[in-house]
């Protein structure tokens, strides 16, 4: 009576004092889960549990972006009219009702539809999402990194032991032995995959060591390569700070991921070629440049050398002084030439200066009073003084005066001629 009273007014609000008991907290749990109704829930089958004889099953629908799941029963003839049979990893979508089960206070979907997701269905999903991340510009060529030439380190994503790890690790190896790797193993297919390959990417990318990450798996179907496809996984290695490499399956298959990476290898032992370069290759080209630089070097010194020889053949180098030696025997003529012609000169200057001075005396009187002439002077009644032609022009006792040959002035006292 009072148990149902309580459930028609419900209980008084918990309190210390007055706390609930665990079966009113889940009755109300229950209450109000019953109340979402059914859904449509999408995910990935794993842990399939039916056995033989018995009306239920169970398995576990995951989300293949997050660590989630959900334990799904239903009637076990919805997995045998399953066609294809289920099997883990693959992709359905369920009509469920949420159902929480009072005794053990779980929560669990009660499926009445199962719905496998068909090939054409994922296509169509895949391409929905490759034009969605290519309108965000996540495949654009811009912001792709270019992989570093000699990495320090690589980081390899991939299954344990399996064909993919093998190749990467053997072709990368063969063509650059001292190559490092870091093998983080992960599950590359199922519900599993998605997570795994996240956290590996997360703690490579986050290792100063690493330069490069390459994420690999073989081929297989399109259910088996769709964690490749997976929305979160795009976007994680779109925001990496370490380049990444993609080598998922054979040269047909292209996940999502292929566009997304830094660069896209066609199978697994094509990035192992990818990473590193050939070290034959590399000690080739470095012979074959070192080769030319001897021959370059050889050249342009034998080119200097040849040049440095028709300099040194030239005349001012190959006789310095010749020049200066011609040059001062031309000087020494030209001055012997020139002191002949002064010498000429002034030999016929002198030679004319001679003869001028011999016509001058000749012509002067200098001549005719050195041969015993004189001039002879006196003075005329006006007491000009004039030269005497002749005895009779003086008159007695007239003053005279006579120059000799040597210029002498003597005075004569008279004009006898005494």
């Amino acid at each position: 009576m009072s148990s149902g009273a309580e459930r028609a007014r419900g209980p008084e609000p918990a309190t210390a004092e007055n706390p609930w008991p665990v079966r009113t907290v889940a009755r109300k749990i229950a209450d109000w889960v019953h109340r979402l109704g059914a859904v449509w829930v999408e995910g990935q089958v794993t842990q399939i549990s039916a056995r033989p004889g018995t009306q239920t099953s169970f398995l576990t629908l995951r989300d293949p972006a997050a660590d989630v799941s959900m334990t799904v029963t239903c009637p076990a003839r919805l997995l045998r009219e399953c066609e294809p049979p289920l099997r883990d990893g693959a992709s359905v979508v369920v009509h469920a009702r949420p159902t929480f089960f009072l005794g053990r206070g779980t929560l669990s979907l009660r499926a009445d539809e199962i719905r496998p997701v068909g090939i054409g269905e994922l296509l169509a999903r895949i391409e929905r999402l490759r034009k969605l991340l290519a309108a965000e510009g996540l495949f654009a060529r811009e912001r792709k990194r270019p992989l570093p030439f000699l990495p320090r380190g690589i980081g390899l994503i991939t299954g344990r032991a399996s064909a993919a790890e093998h190749d990467v690790l053997v072709n990368a190896q063969t063509r650059w032995p001292a190559a490092r790797f870091r093998v983080l193993n992960t599950a590359v297919q199922g519900a599993r995959a998605v997570p795994q390959i996240m956290r590996a990417l997360s703690e490579l990318d986050a290792d100063p060591d690493i330069d490069v990450i390459v994420i690999a798996r073989g081929g297989g179907s399109v259910e088996d390569l769709l964690p490749f496809s997976d929305e979160t996984l795009c976007r994680a290695v779109a925001a990496a700070g370490t380049p990444v490499v993609s080598a998922i399956g054979h040269e047909p298959d292209s996940p999502l991921l292929d566009l997304v990476a830094d660069r896209r290898c066609s199978t697994p032992t094509d990035a192992g070629k990818t990473v590193v370069p050939d070290v034959a290759e590399e000690t080739a080209r470095v012979h074959q440049l070192r080769d030319r630089a001897r021959r370059a070097l050889h050249g342009w010194v034998d080119t200097q050398c040849r040049l440095l020889e028709q300099i040194r053949s030239r005349p001012s180098l190959a006789d310095p002084f010749g020049p200066v030696e011609r040059r001062a025997a031309e000087i020494e003529t030209h001055t012997e030439r020139g002191r002949r012609a002064i010498l000429t000169a002034l030999t016929h200057e002198q030679s004319a200066l001679s003869s001028a001075r011999a016509r001058l005396a000749a012509l002067g009187p200098a001549a005719t009073l050195q041969r015993g002439y004189a001039v002879v002077q006196y003075l005329d009644a006006n007491g000009e003084l004039r030269v005497l032609r002749s005895i009779s022009e003086v008159s007695d006792g007239a003053a005279l005066r006579v120059r000799v040959a040597d210029g002498a002035i003597r005075a004569v006292a008279d004009g006898s001629g005494s």
